[in-house]
């Protein structure tokens, strides 16, 4: 029997889940969103999909098997509550919560309803990282020393800054670690390890918004030989057709050599005391991220459908925002901060 699929949220990013899920072997039974308009335009796409502007109307009129949540994080707790209560499987964007005790409540809520809850946090599905990952576990940099990832994605500037795409990010009083560099705690994380405390200075350099837009992260791991910098800055880009494909760029260095992504996604090798080279691997620009949508919804999917192992769990993805919170702790007090 195909799985009945309901989503919940037709903004801006709504787009990639919409596609990803056309292309899984599920069928989309329902789509709401608080305007009507956009969610009957979202549902040509799936024939036979109803629609609704109330989300606790679709889980009990649609009953779908498994609900993408897609909306701005001051929803996810209602949201994920109303799943959590018929016991339907979810799936909800991050950032999960605003702060970090929703973030606990929503988890804990979940749980204590014994109902499945994933976060999608798809940059580690971005398929330069995930063969980053592969040749790092395969040796390629030898020892893993240092890893460092310049933050670009060259949007922030302006009065009309995001304006167009995610309006609400203007708003965030928390925003470029909250929204951004969380990914990247994640990718941190899925490349060298846990990480074991932060260091950060944080600057909001756009006036037009209310948070963060700029950001230096110094990583400390549990292994202690292992240190990680994100130098983040959205108003600033870096070569690349599109700086918000890769939002900037990576490298890894070691006792054997270098691993460096770059902007289009390029992956380079040089091993120690050599010569760079380009390493080949098959991916397709599709979506968004290198189809990392795609993958990261492919993934649920297969968790939700025959328990196959899926890294971003609720309770699992939490400790990013653990780390999140010790980022912002350090920059308020000027201090590291052991997580």
């Amino acid at each position: 029997m195909t799985l009945r699929v309901g989503i919940i949220g037709c903004g801006y990013f709504a787009q990639f889940h919409r596609d990803a899920w056309s292309r899984l072997p599920v069928r989309v039974a329902a789509i709401c969103d608080s305007d009507r308009a956009k969610a009957e335009t979202a549902a040509q796409a799936f024939p036979g999909a109803q629609v609704f502007t109330d989300a606790a109307a679709m889980l009990d009129s649609a009953q779908p098997q498994l609900v993408d949540i897609v909306t701005p994080p001051g929803t996810h707790a209602d949201l994920v509550a109303l799943c959590a209560e018929r016991r339907v499987p979810a799936i909800c964007q991050k950032p999960l919560a605003p702060d970090w005790p929703t973030a606990q409540r929503i988890v804990e809520m979940a749980e204590r309803a014994h109902a499945t809850l994933i976060v999608h946090e798809n940059f580690r599905f971005m398929p330069w990282f995930m063969e980053a990952e592969r040749l790092i576990r395969d040796g390629a940099v030898g020892e893993p020393l240092d890893i460092g990832f310049r933050l670009r994605s060259g949007d922030g500037q302006g009065e009309d800054a995001y304006l167009a795409r995610q309006p609400y990010f203007r708003t965030m009083p928390r925003f470029l670690v909250h929204e951004t560099v969380i990914h990247l705690i994640d990718v941190f994380r899925f490349l060298f390890g846990e990480v074991a405390g932060v260091f950060a200075r944080l600057r909001r350099l756009n006036p037009a918004i209310v948070g963060e837009d700029a950001a230096t992260v110094l990583f400390a791991f549990a292994d202690p030989r292992r240190q990680g910098i994100v130098d983040g800055n959205r108003l600033v880009d870096h070569p690349s057709d599109d700086p918000r494909m890769t939002n900037g760029v990576l490298l890894v260095e070691g006792t054997g050599g270098q691993l460096r992504v770059d902007g289009y996604g390029r992956l380079f090798l040089r091993p120690h005391r050599g010569e760079e080279r380009e390493h080949a691997y098959a991916w397709e620009n599709r979506g968004y991220g290198g189809d990392c949508v795609f993958r990261q919804c492919r993934a649920a999917l297969a968790h939700i459908a025959n328990g196959a192992p899926v890294p971003n769990t609720a309770r699992a993805w939490l400790r990013n925002m653990e780390i999140e919170e010790a980022i912002y702790r350090s920059a308020e007090e000027g201090r590291f901060v052991t997580v």
